[in-house]
C-alpha cells in the first residue's frame, strides 16, 4: 500500500551533507604568520633531515646582498627555490637548503660611505678596521631583516644557520681558495684597461656593469701627416665619442683592406673649421658623411686620388696638440701609424685613434707588438681626474662627483678648437656602461690589477688544463633550464678576458699575498709562494676573521721566521666580491655537515643576469680549484616587469613590493603568481594580474573545501579496492596515475607552470566540473552503497595527492587543508611525501571509453542549458533527453554506463536512430545530437529526481533509492 504523500516531509537530516569548518574566505594575511610560528615550533625543517635513507638533493643559494628590503625579484627568486626544494623533498629526497648572504663588497661599503657623507665625514679619516666593523654591523642588521622577510614568503630552509661570506670560516676559505691560484701560477699582476668607476674609485667586473643610454660628445679630429711623399701635409681624420681620451692618444690605425681616398676642400661656408686647400684622407664609404659633418656639401670638395695601404705604410702623424704653447712638449712625439684588424668603415672615418690605456683592442694590439711601454699613459687618476701636472687639463674631471658630465670633455674640445685640430663635433646617444650600484658611467682606465690567467695551463692533481678549456667542457656537462642559458654562458666563456680579481676598496677579503720589493711583476720571484705563510694566514682568518690582515704588524706576523718582512710589500687590495660568492660552494657545499659529499650542488637557480655573474664566477673559481663545475643543473628566471611590460622603477611609480602583496592578498597568492608564470622569460605583475591569480586560488580552495566536507567522517572501513569500483571511479584513478607522473616529471624538470596548470585543470575541469558534479548526488543521497563508498575512497586518494602535489606552491593553504582533516600538534603536510601511485591504475582503454562519454555529455549539457535559459526547465533533473549517437562504439560506451547520472538528468535515452533536423548539435562534436524531453513522474522530495516510482514506497514522496537510504539511517 502506498504511503500517504499529502503531507510534505523534510528529509534534510537523512542526507549525507558535507560537514566542514574550512572557511571559503581564506584570510591569508592574518593567518599565515600563525602557520610560520607553528612550523618553527615543531621544527619542520630539522625533522625532515631526520628521515633516514634518502638521497640528498641540494639547492645552493645564490647569495643576495644584505643591504636593503626585498624587492619583487627577490620574492620570485626565493619562491622558485623553495618550490624546487619542497617538491624534491616530497618526492622522496633529503632536500637541503642553506640560505646565504653576500656580505662584503661595494653595495654595503657604499651605504656606509653615504652615511659618512651625510655627516661630513670621510672613510679615509677612519681606521680601516673601524670602518670594516661598521660594514659588518650594517650587513648583520640586514641579514636579520631579510631573513624574516624571506621566511614570511613561506620559504623553508636552515634559517638558524645560514652561510654568510663575512663569517670567519668563510673569509678563511675565500682566502684559501685565492691562494690556490697564487700557488698554481695563474695569478699575476698586470696593467691593462679595465672598467673603472671614478665615483666608487675601483675596478669593476662585467657583472657589476649595466648598460643605459647616455648622450656623449663626439668629435672629428685632424692629425697632420708627416712623411708619406705626396700625402705630406694632408690630414688623417679620426672620430671618437670620448674626447677626454685625446690627451692619451699614442697612435692612429687604419684598415689595410679599406678603400681610402684623398679629398681636397674647394669651397666652404661660414663657421666651418675646414679650410680651402685642406686635404683629408678618409675611407671612401664614410667621406660624404664626415665632410657633411664639417658642413661641406658635395660642391665644396673633390676626390683627388686613391690612397693605398702602400701609401699609408710610410706615414707618421702628429698629435693635434703637438707644439701647442704651454704644452711643455707633452704631445710632440710623432704618433705611431699602422694597420689594425679591428678598423672598419662601418662608422667614423676609417681611422681609429688609439689610447691603449683606455681601450682593450688598442691595448692588445700594442701588447702583441711588444710596444706597451711606449704607448701606455697614466693621465687619469682614481677619481677620474687628469693628473695634476697634465698641461691644459690637469685636475679636470671626466665625471662630476655626482656621476654627471665633468669638465674634462669640454676642456679638451675647447683646446682642440683653439689649436685648429677639430673638423667637426656633435652629440650621440648610445648604450654605455654604468656601475649597477652608483648608476654612474664608468670609463676604461689602465691600472695595475691582479688577474687570473684563464688560458695558462695549470694543474689540479694529475690533471692539466686551462681554465677556459675546462670551463667550456664543464658547461656541456651541466643541464641548463632553459637551454639558452648554456649558449649564453658558453659564448661569454669563449670570449672573456683574464679574470680581474682585485678591487681598490676596504670591505672584503684581502688578496692574501706579498710581492718582493725591487722586482717586476714579470719576475719569477715577484710573488711570494710559501705554504707556511699561507697556513699562518688561514689559521688567523679562521680565528679572527680577515680584519687581522689590516692589524698593525700583520706583515711581520705572517712572514716572520719564514722570510724577511722588510723584503716584501703586503697587497692591500680586496678580492672582487664575485670571487667571494663564486667560492661559496667551498665553504657551504664542501665544508658543512649539511653540504654535499662531492662539493657539487644539484641546482644553482638565479636570474638570467647571473650568466655573467654568479654562475660565471662560480664556474671559473671551481674549475680553477677543483677542475669541475660546482653545479649539475642551472635554472634561470627572467626579470619582473609591471603589467604593461615596463621595468619597475621608483621614477615610474610602478614598483610593487612583496610586503604590499602579502599584506593585501597573502604570501600564497604571491607564490601562486610565481607558479602560474613562465619564469624562464620576463614576467609581469600588477593588480589586475593578481586579481586573476586570486580567482584561480578561490577555485582551488573551493575544490579542497568540497573534498573536506565529503570526507568528514571517512574511515578505513569505507575504503573500496580499485577492482571493485565503478568505472567512473576507476577513470578518476587513471587520471590520478597519469597526473602523478606528469607532476613528478614536471617538478623534476623545474616546470612549475606546467605542474600547476596540469593540477589546476584536473581539479577544476576533471573534478569540480565533471566528477564532483556527477557524484554529488550519490555522496549526498545514497545510503551505505558501494558507489558512495567508492566515491569517498577516491576522494580520500585525491585529497592526499592534491594536498601534496600543491604543497610546494601553496605552502600555507595546503597546511590549512591538511590540518582541517588531520589536526594535531605534530601534524603537517610538509612532513609527508607525495603518495606512491600504482601503475595498475592506468587504464588506456577505459580512458578512451570515457573520452567518448564526456564528449557526448558536453552536447547534452549544452542542450539542457538552452532549455534552462528559455525557462523550459529550472534544473537538469527535470529532463529526460533523447541522445542520438551515430558512432556504434560511442553509443555502446554510453549504454554501458549510467549516462543519466553522468548528465545529471532523471532519465535519458540513447539511440542510433537518425536525429531529427531540429535536434541540438554542436559543430565541434560530430555524430551526436540531442532532442529535449521532460522527465515523467514526480519529483523526489529527497534527491529531486523526477521518477515514475516516487511516492510508491514506504516513506512518503521519495524514490526507491531514497526510501532505502532513509530506512537505513533510521
Amino acid at each position: 500500500m502506498c504511503a500517504d504523500t499529502t503531507e510534505a516531509v523534510d528529509y534534510k537530516d537523512t542526507l549525507n551533507l558535507p560537514k566542514t569548518d574550512f572557511p571559503m574566505r581564506a584570510g591569508l594575511p592574518a593567518r599565515e604568520p600563525g602557520w610560520l610560528a607553528r612550523w618553527e615550533k615543531i621544527g619542520v625543517y630539522d625533522r625532515l633531515r631526520e628521515k633516514a635513507g634518502r638521497q640528498p638533493f641540494t639547492l645552493h643559494d645564490g647569495p643576495p646582498y644584505a643591504n636593503g628590503h626585498l624587492h619583487i625579484g627577490h620574492a620570485l627568486n626565493k619562491t622558485i627555490k623553495d618550490m624546487i626544494v619542497r617538491s624534491h623533498q616530497m618526492m622522496g629526497f633529503d632536500a637541503r637548503y642553506i640560505p646565504g648572504w653576500d656580505c662584503h663588497g661595494l653595495p654595503i661599503e657604499w651605504k656606509i660611505e653615504e652615511e659618512y657623507r651625510k655627516k661630513g665625514k670621510s672613510k679615509d679619516d677612519v681606521p680601516i678596521n673601524e670602518f670594516r666593523g661598521e660594514c659588518r654591523a650594517f650587513a648583520d642588521k640586514w641579514v636579520d631583516i631579510q631573513r624574516e622577510e624571506f621566511k614570511r614568503l613561506g620559504v623553508t630552509g636552515n634559517w638558524a644557520d645560514p652561510y654568510l661570506t663575512m663569517d670567519f670560516h668563510a673569509e678563511r676559505v675565500i682566502a684559501e681558495e685565492f691562494m690556490k691560484f697564487l700557488m698554481n701560477g695563474t695569478l699575476y699582476q698586470g696593467s691593462k684597461p679595465v672598467m673603472w668607476s671614478p665615483i666608487e674609485q675601483t675596478a669593476l667586473a662585467e657583472a657589476e656593469v649595466e648598460y643605459h643610454d647616455k648622450e656623449s660628445s663626439t668629435v672629428w679630429v685632424k692629425f697632420d701627416v708627416v712623411g708619406g711623399g705626396e700625402l705630406e701635409g694632408a690630414k688623417v681624420v679620426i672620430w671618437t665619442t670620448t674626447p677626454w681620451t685625446m690627451p692619451s692618444n699614442k697612435a692612429v690605425v687604419f684598415g689595410k683592406d679599406i678603400a681610402y681616398g684623398l679629398y681636397e676642400v674647394t669651397g666652404r661656408p661660414e663657421e666651418c673649421w675646414a679650410r680651402i686647400g685642406d686635404r683629408y684622407i678618409l675611407a671612401d664609404n664614410l667621406a660624404p658623411d664626415v665632410l657633411g659633418r664639417a658642413r661641406l656639401d658635395e660642391t665644396m670638395y673633390r676626390r683627388l686620388r686613391d690612397v693605398t695601404a702602400d701609401d699609408l705604410a710610410g706615414v707618421k702623424v702628429k698629435h693635434p696638440l703637438a707644439g701647442a704653447e704651454g704644452a711643455s712638449g707633452e704631445w710632440d712625439d710623432l704618433r705611431d701609424f699602422r694597420a689594425a684588424d679591428f678598423v672598419t668603415d662601418d662608422e667614423g672615418t676609417g681611422f681609429v685613434h688609439c689610447a691603449p690605456s683606455h681601450g682593450m683592442e688598442e691595448y692588445e694590439l700594442y701588447r702583441d707588438l711588444g710596444m706597451l711601454q711606449e704607448v701606455i699613459t697614466y693621465n687619469v687618476m682614481d677619481d677620474g681626474s687628469f693628473r695634476p701636472d697634465l698641461p691644459f687639463f690637469g685636475g679636470k674631471y671626466i665625471l662630476s662627483r655626482k656621476g654627471g658630465e665633468g669638465d674634462a670633455n669640454k676642456a679638451v674640445i675647447d683646446k682642440l678648437v683653439e689649436v685648429g685640430g677639430l673638423l667637426a663635433r656633435g652629440k650621440i646617444k648610445h648604450s654605455y656602461p654604468h656601475s649597477w650600484r652608483s648608476k654612474a658611467p664608468v670609463i676604461y682606465r689602465n691600472t695595475p690589477q691582479w688577474f687570473v690567467a684563464i688560458d695558462k695551463p695549470m694543474q689540479v692533481g694529475d690533471d692539466e688544463f686551462t681554465i677556459r678549456d675546462r670551463a667550456l667542457r664543464e658547461i656541456d656537462r651541466v643541464n641548463w633550464t632553459p637551454r639558452s642559458g648554456r649558449n649564453r654562458l658558453y659564448s661569454m666563456m669563449e670570449a672573456r678576458p683574464d679574470w680581474v680579481l682585485s678591487r681598490q676598496r676596504a670591505w672584503g677579503v684581502p688578496l692574501t699575498c706579498f710581492v718582493k720589493k725591487g722586482t717586476l711583476p714579470t719576475d719569477a720571484d715577484y710573488l711570494l709562494r710559501n705554504a707556511e705563510v699561507n697556513r699562518r694566514i688561514v689559521e688567523a682568518f679562521e680565528a679572527e676573521g680577515a680584519d687581522c690582515w689590516y692589524e698593525e704588524g700583520a706583515k711581520e706576523r705572517f712572514l716572520g721566521n719564514v722570510v724577511s718582512p722588510d723584503d716584501y710589500e703586503q697587497v692591500m687590495d680586496i678580492l672582487d666580491v664575485w670571487f667571494d660568492s663564486g667560492s661559496t660552494h667551498a665553504f657551504t657545499l664542501r665544508d658543512r655537515a649539511d653540504g654535499t659529499e662531492d662539493g657539487i650542488a644539484d641546482v644553482y637557480m638565479e636570474g638570467t643576469d647571473q650568466h655573467r655573474g654568479w654562475f660565471h664566477s662560480s664556474l671559473l673559481q671551481s674549475v680553477g680549484t677543483t677542475g669541475h663545475a660546482p653545479y649539475r643543473n642551472v635554472v634561470t628566471h627572467g626579470f619582473t616587469l609591471d603589467e604593461k611590460g615596463m621595468k619597475m622603477s621608483k621614477s615610474l611609480g610602478n614598483i610593487i613590493a612583496p610586503q604590499q602583496i602579502i599584506d593585501q592578498y597573502g604570501a600564497d597568492i604571491l607564490r601562486l603568481w610565481v607558479a602560474q608564470t613562465d619564469y624562464t622569460a620576463d614576467q609581469r605583475i600588477g593588480q589586475e594580474i593578481l586579481k586573476g591569480v586570486s580567482d584561480s586560488y578561490r577555485r582551488l580552495r573551493n575544490t579542497m573545501r568540497y573534498m573536506l566536507g565529503a570526507l568528514s567522517d571517512f574511515s578505513e572501513a569505507d575504503r573500496v579496492a580499485q577492482a571493485d569500483m565503478p568505472e567512473l571511479e576507476r577513470w578518476v584513478l587513471h587520471r590520478v596515475a597519469e597526473l602523478d607522473r606528469q607532476v613528478r616529471d614536471g617538478y623534476a624538470a623545474f616546470d612549475f607552470q606546467g605542474v600547476f596548470q596540469a593540477v589546476f585543470t584536473f581539479a577544476t575541469v576533471d573534478l569540480s566540473a565533471f566528477y564532483f558534479d556527477i557524484r554529488k548526488d550519490a555522496l549526498y543521497c545514497d545510503g551505505n552503497t558501494l558507489r558512495r563508498r567508492a566515491a569517498r575512497t577516491v576522494l580520500d586518494i585525491l585529497f592526499h595527492r592534491l594536498t601534496t602535489w600543491l604543497a610546494p606552491v601553496l605552502v600555507f593553504t595546503m597546511e590549512e587543508v591538511w590540518l582541517e582533516r588531520f589536526p594535531g600538534d605534530e601534524s603537517s603536510v610538509h612532513l609527508v611525501d607525495m603518495p606512491e601511485t600504482p601503475e595498475a591504475w592506468l587504464d588506456a582503454d577505459l580512458a578512451a571509453k570515457w573520452a567518448k562519454v564526456r564528449q557526448a555529455r558536453r552536447v547534452v549539457t549544452a542542450a539542457l542549458e538552452v532549455q534552462r535559459v528559455e525557462k523550459v526547465i529550472g534544473a537538469s533533473l527535470e529532463a529526460a533527453p533523447v541522445v542520438y549517437v551515430a558512432d556504434a562504439d560511442q553509443r555502446a560506451a554510453l549504454e554501458a554506463v549510467s549516462f543519466e547520472d553522468v548528465c545529471i538528468t532523471s532519465d535519458i535515452t540513447v539511440t542510433g536512430d537518425a536525429a531529427p533536423s531540429d535536434a541540438f548539435r554542436m559543430p565541434e562534436v560530430d555524430g551526436v545530437a540531442v532532442a529535449f524531453a521532460k522527465a515523467e513522474g514526480a519529483k523526489c522530495a529527497r534527491c529531486w529526481k523526477v521518477l515514475p516510482d516516487v511516492g510508491t514506497h514506504g516513506h512518503p514522496g521519495v524514490c526507491k533509492r531514497c526510501d532505502e537510504a532513509v530506512s537505513e539511517s533510521a
